[in-house]
């Protein structure tokens, strides 16, 4: 079966003179990923460059709530100030699931079925944003996308087995907004 990449982290400022780079992560299982020995890919930030295709995890430790790591090859802080803003790529199985129930990969999310509360289907997600709140990208059947915040009150069931995820739908979350009774569409 083959792997699925995906990213964990994205690489931020040096921490001190030995190369040592606070980590944004992208991932529920830094401990996992980013074990000792680990090798992730490299994606050097839009229009920029990195000299390194992979970089292999030499030691990491939590500091004020933030992970730190090292990599080979990344020995001093002018190394590993040319590695801000480096995303970090890790190949996971499709099968693979992660060991919090209520957490799931992107891949997994990617092509359910969207229904609402009633049964009725609504859309299929089309992808994920992350930020500082997830937003599942769901197609509507009029071909929009729709971003639907990823929190347990308006995505109250998602079930891999069954490929689908069901949406608290309200008007303007999925479905427009009804149509005020005598205003034409194109007016506005």
């Amino acid at each position: 079966m083959d792997q699925i990449e995906v990213v964990v982290g994205r690489l931020g400022k040096p921490h001190g003179l030995r190369g040592e780079l606070t980590v944004e992560l992208r991932t529920d299982e830094p401990e996992r990923r980013f074990a000792v020995g680990a090798v992730l890919r490299t994606e050097p930030p839009r229009g920029g460059a990195f000299p390194h295709r992979s970089l292999e995890v030499t030691a990491t430790r939590w500091h004020q709530g933030v992970l730190l790591a090292t990599f080979a090859g990344l020995e001093d802080r002018t190394a590993a100030e040319s590695a801000r803003g480096v995303l970090l790529r890790a190949d996971v199985d499709p099968s693979e699931r992660p060991e919090d129930p209520e957490e799931f990969y992107d891949h997994q999310l990617v092509g359910l079925a969207v229904h609402d509360l009633d049964g009725t289907r609504i859309g299929e997600v089309t992808a994920l944003q992350h930020g500082a709140q997830d937003l599942l990208v769901v197609r509507t059947p009029d071909g929009r996308d729709a971003l639907v915040p990823f929190v347990s009150a308006l995505v109250p069931e998602v079930d891999l087995d069954a490929r689908r995820v069901v949406v608290a739908d309200r008007p303007g979350l999925v479905t427009p907004f009804p149509e005020e009774p005598g205003k034409a569409r194109d007016e506005a």
